[in-house]
């Protein structure tokens, strides 16, 4: 079983939900409390022993590189005024440890993931998407990670929804399950209202096996016109071990206004210099 060491993080979407705010910013860089959606991602790969970062990126997305990049100006200016360095840490990685390439078209998820083929090559890979931001300890990937080394195959973390909201999502087909790890039968990509084979479903987070890109290449359409990267992972049902994982932890949803907003102050609550000044201002609402 060969270990889990790269990660694809797809990020070339507009982001056209929280215009104005992307019209010049990707939608990664927004900030989440204090930092930027992307990280929080990458953090959670790095806990989980991933090495490899690969962006997938569009135009306009170079923001993504440099807050991973060093700083000189920023730096120098910082030490000279005497001020600690030591926030910037978690910014810093490895170089040839962050990598990009591009989707010069917006095709899908699967579409994306599958730009990423020539770096992945011959080995299992995480996808991270960076709008589901995970809280957990370990985290979700380092839980899915162990999991993994349990049983291999392909594994995919999987979070209960009430049944009026799996039309939004991609679906499980369940099989065996022992309360943490479901079997797979089948996925159901965006099921038709009422029609959806289980209320588990699929919050970003994969471990898959190469083969899938494989299943990518054909470029087949599935829904909404697009290359589903759900489609692809149904073909490899039956062929290898796939199995869903109900991680310890939360799960927000920044993808969209509602749950980025209950986002910042979930987080801003668990935090030791900020919480109890929000959790006053909460209070005196």
């Amino acid at each position: 079983m060969k270990p889990v060491r790269k990660a694809v993080f797809p990020v070339a979407g507009l982001g056209t939900r929280f215009l104005p705010a992307t019209k010049a910013i990707p939608k990664e860089m927004i900030t989440l409390v204090d930092r930027p959606l992307i990280q929080y991602a990458i953090e959670e790969a790095r806990e989980a022993g991933i090495e490899q970062m690969i962006f997938v990126t569009g135009r306009g997305k170079g923001a993504l590189e440099d807050h991973f990049d060093i700083s000189f100006e920023l730096e120098t200016t910082m030490a000279a005024r005497g001020k600690s360095l030591d926030v910037l840490e978690s910014t810093r990685t490895e170089p040839g440890s962050v990598i990009s390439v591009r989707q010069q078209e917006p095709l899908g998820l699967g579409h994306a993931v599958w730009c990423a083929r020539n770096i992945v090559g011959d080995e299992p890979f995480a996808v991270f998407l960076p709008d589901e931001v995970m809280v957990g300890q370990p985290n979700c990937m380092a839980q899915m990670v162990q999991a993994y080394e349990k049983v291999g195959g392909n594994v995919v973390a999987v979070l209960e929804v009430p049944p009026s909201e799996t039309h939004r999502y991609g679906v499980v087909v369940p099989g065996a399950d022992d309360g943490k790890l479901v079997e797979i039968k089948g996925l159901v990509e965006k099921p038709p209202q009422g029609t959806a084979p289980s209320n588990l479903m699929l919050p970003g987070r994969y471990i898959l096996q190469p083969e899938v890109m494989r299943a990518l290449d054909a470029h087949e359409k599935g829904a909404g016109g697009e290359i589903q990267l759900t489609d692809a992972m149904a073909k490899l049902i039956g062929t290898q071990p796939f199995h869903g994982y109900r991680f310890d932890g939360e799960r927000h949803d920044c993808g969209e206004k509602v749950g980025f907003v209950i986002a910042n102050l979930a987080l801003a609550l668990r935090r030791e210099d900020i919480g109890p000044q929000v959790r006053a201002y909460i209070a005196d609402l």
